[in-house]
């Protein structure tokens, strides 16, 4: 199922950061042990190793059960990549600013993290084409996990880190749900595109965001194709995703739309929900 691999992607690209630390204290080591190490080998910046962020997702337990229990072992089958990526990383000028910065604090090291994501791991060519090569439905995933990780990374807090979220499901009945909501939003695209440009007069599909256009499609497929489900339930929900994961405006707009969607639906009768108070 795509959204399972999704979620490995999500897992995988997350365990990248793990590797590139690990692989960043295993050549720190090396230096200190060679014959003629020179004083700054034998005393090492540990700065990116200690970096708060990294030291979040490299204690991470869940992330330690996610990448055991889905048994993703990629960087450990194919090493080189993580190399390739660290070596990006030590030629970057967000790299080097970064290690020769005396700031020391959580602020910084998350400001170092996005941009390190964003800048280098992110548009790296190689890490791109193994993706390709290991799943055709991880070309279209890459842009959306991207842009997860790097939101939540924009947003972690000490002690409330969410960079990475450990259950893909809470249960089975949920897994159901998600199942179908992905169906019914898919194979009604046409009509959900038609609902959303009604209710936009100046509506351009190039200038609303991607994740707010997937958003109002999933939320009015569920208005008219999920009866046990309030209205309102739907509508809150909405826009509590737009403000986790897509611009600084999108809750606005996604909760213009869909008020006036379900205006018209009640006037309209097409909210046929089912059960005590579910309007």
């Amino acid at each position: 199922m795509s959204i399972a691999n999704m979620h490995d992607l999500h897992i995988l690209t997350l365990d990248l950061f793990v590797k590139l630390s690990q692989y960043a204290e295993n050549q720190l080591a090396l230096s200190q042990k060679k014959y003629l190490a020179t004083s700054e080998e034998k005393n090492p910046n540990k700065k990116f190793i200690q970096n708060a962020i990294i030291r979040h997702l490299v204690e991470n337990e869940n992330l330690k059960d996610a990448v055991k229990n889905r048994n993703i072992n990629d960087w450990e089958l194919n090493d080189e990549y993580v190399r390739i990526v660290y070596d990006a990383m030590l030629k970057s000028d967000v790299y080097k600013k970064y290690m020769n910065s005396t700031e020391t604090s959580y602020d910084a090291d998350r400001a170092f993290v996005a941009k390190l994501f964003s800048n280098v791991i992110a548009p790296n060519e190689k890490l791109y084409e193994y993706f390709e090569d290991q799943k055709l439905t991880w070309l279209d995933d890459v842009p959306v996990v991207n842009t997860l990780i790097l939101k939540s990374i924009k947003q972690a807090k000490p002690g409330k880190e969410r960079i990475f979220l450990s259950e893909l499901y809470k249960d089975d009945e949920d897994k159901v749900f998600v199942r179908d909501l992905f169906r019914k939003t898919v194979l009604n695209d046409e009509m959900l595109t038609a609902e959303i440009q009604g209710k936009t007069p100046n509506w351009d599909k190039d200038r609303i965001a991607n994740l707010d256009l997937i958003l109002l499609k999933m939320a009015i497929c569920e208005l008219l194709k999920f009866p046990s489900i309030p209205a309102k339930v739907t509508i809150n929900e909405y826009i509590e995703l737009a403000k986790e994961y897509s611009t600084s405006k999108s809750s606005m707009f996604v909760n213009g739309i869909l008020d006036k969607l379900i205006k018209e639906y009640k006037k309209e009768n097409k909210l046929n929900k089912i059960g005590r108070g579910l309007m």
